[in-house]
């Protein structure tokens, strides 16, 4: 929601009018400069929406205030062109609106156009959560990256490496809902106070690395576009998809990394494939380099991975984790009862390139159990679960 400077504004004073902490203000308007505030310059206020309101018989300004729980001085500030003595039936004013209920309520099918949707809203009402494109996809959808806190501690998280892993974009996303939704509430989440990890932390976050495999399992061969006809040559014509782990060009992008993508590649399939292949050399798809070149321009202390399924936390790589990264899966495992395994022979993922590269704590996140695509009856066991690992990204 905006509202427009009037004289002797400052970030403080709408702090207290609103009931939202200083530190989300500032982080809403990064544009402008908190000291040096012009008046008729617009401020984003998160955590509010504007909704209309038609004057009735016998309505004052103060009764409207009164009856929605609002100060007056706030109303004031939301209609400055409105006459408090002249107000007229059927008119319309503009009352401000706290948002206390969740945006994300539709996690079934989670394709990338729900997703952007989501997005469009979220950013609107919290607009100190970043957003910024970090690469395209083969289809030239927008790979999304999210950023919420101001802090020097960068974290990572992301989904949907594998097309029919869906599922776990919607469980990175609503938990970013409900981050937003405490933090402009005063709400703790399991107990914990969410806005000292919003200022000593910067969670990055990209909820659907894959968008064209995800909409291609959802939605069938009409989503590859002008790749339909290679996708379901490669699927032996079925028009069945929800096996598909791979891109759009048939390859897994969790095997694409060079961290002994030799050996991986030694023994998977030669050629495109729904799932398995990892290219013809490592980092050739656009998905897999836009990640790389993520985690080379952040210096994320952790990086979790979130696939399906197993209930398991992979956390190393040739013996080149550093010792904290035991120390944290340790935590992951207490807070999700997933179980911690640290090697297994499987090789070119993402977690081992991070690992490799950066010698930092890097995991890959298992969900739920079952045969993929995991049923969204899971989902609300499944984001419990998970929800101890995301936030123990934050304190670890």
């Amino acid at each position: 929601m905006k509202i427009q400077v009037r004289q002797g504004d400052s970030f403080w004073y709408y702090s207290q009018l609103f009931g939202i902490p200083l530190p989300l203000i500032i982080a809403s308007n990064r544009q402008l400069t908190p000291n040096q505030l012009m008046i008729g310059q617009s401020v984003n206020i998160p955590g509010y929406q504007a909704l209309s309101y038609t004057i009735n018989a016998n309505d004052t300004l103060w009764l409207i205030a009164q009856a929605n729980q609002i100060p007056l001085d706030l109303l004031l500030r939301m209609n400055p062109t409105v006459q408090p003595t002249q107000l007229q039936i059927g008119q319309t004013i503009t009352l401000p609106q706290r948002v206390t209920n969740l945006v994300i309520n539709d996690v079934n099918n989670y394709t990338y156009e729900k997703m952007v949707a989501d997005l469009q809203q979220l950013t609107n009402i919290y607009p100190f959560i970043l957003q910024q494109t970090i690469g395209n996809s083969v289809l030239d959808k927008d790979i999304i990256e999210l950023q919420i806190g101001t802090g020097q501690r960068q974290k990572h998280i992301n989904g949907a490496f594998h097309a029919q892993e869906w599922i776990t974009t919607p469980v990175i996303m609503l938990f970013l809902n409900e981050y937003a939704l405490a933090l402009t509430n005063n709400i703790p989440i399991r107990g914990l106070e969410m806005l000292p990890f919003f200022e000593t932390n910067t969670l990055s976050l990209v909820p659907m690395v894959n968008p064209d495999g995800v909409n291609l399992v959802l939605n069938g061969a009409d989503a590859a576009g002008p790749k339909k006809e290679f996708v379901l040559s490669l699927n032996n014509g079925s028009t069945d998809f929800s096996g598909w782990k791979a891109n759009i060009n048939g390859v897994d992008l969790n095997n694409q990394y060079p961290a002994l993508w030799e050996t991986e590649a030694a023994r998977k399939p030669d050629s495109p494939a729904p799932r398995d292949f990892p290219g013809y050399e490592p980092l050739t798809e656009p998905e897999a380099i836009t990640m790389a070149d993520l985690a080379r321009a952040q210096p994320f202390e952790i990086m979790n991975a979130f696939h399906t399924q197993g209930e398991v936390i992979y956390w190393g790589y040739q013996g080149m984790e550093p010792p904290v990264s035991e120390t944290i899966v340790q935590e992951y495992s207490r807070v999700s009862g997933y179980e911690p395994i640290r090697y297994i022979d499987s090789f070119a993922g993402y977690k081992d390139w991070f690992i490799q590269e950066f010698q930092r704590p890097g995991y890959t996140v298992e969900l739920g159990t079952g045969v993929n695509p995991l049923p969204i009856s899971q989902f609300d066991e499944i984001y419990q679960e998970t929800l101890g690992i995301m936030l123990a990204t934050l304190y670890m």
